[in-house]
């Protein structure tokens, strides 16, 4: 089992988080971006692949990397979409888990509001990430890392 992380925009909150849960569990956690990533010394689990720049070219090499049992950490919904059907654990970096039964609706919205800011109507940003998220993504990577650890099934 391996951890990948979207690292082009998680939190900077979320990495240093994954670093300490790779460290503990002695989990292989591969960092992908388009950009070089400082990573933690002395951490012999933890690893960056940097790939091309390009639209989607870090998602394709986690699509094309991850296999059934990994667990993913991403706020890109086409690449949960595309790791939940190869049954990868995926969640995002303010604790929401992707299941079979959740990501066809987060796509549609997805792609609703990318219509909307592609008509010129102001959809708003992301919400500030703050304690609160935090949070939630810690409790979230705790609870899947250890249902992929004891063979449980992603999205339950």
């Amino acid at each position: 089992m391996k951890l990948w992380i979207d690292a082009d925009a998680a939190p900077r909150d979320v990495k240093e988080i994954v670093f300490r849960a790779a460290r503990r569990l002695e989990l292989q956690t591969v960092l992908v971006a388009n950009q070089r990533l400082p990573l933690p010394p002395g951490n012999p689990f933890i690893s960056a692949v940097r790939v091309e720049g390009g639209p989607d070219v870090a998602d394709r090499h986690i699509a094309d990397s991850a296999e059934p049992g990994d667990v993913a950490v991403t706020a890109d919904i086409p690449l949960a979409a595309a790791l939940v059907e190869k049954q990868v654990f995926v969640i995002d970096p303010r604790g929401d888990e992707y299941s079979p039964d959740s990501i066809g609706e987060r796509l549609a919205v997805r792609d609703f509001m990318d219509g909307l800011r592609g008509a010129g109507v102001e959809t708003g940003g992301a919400r500030p990430y703050g304690e609160r998220e935090k949070k939630a993504f810690a409790a979230a990577l705790d609870r899947v890392l250890t249902r992929a650890m004891r063979g449980g099934r992603p999205g339950r």
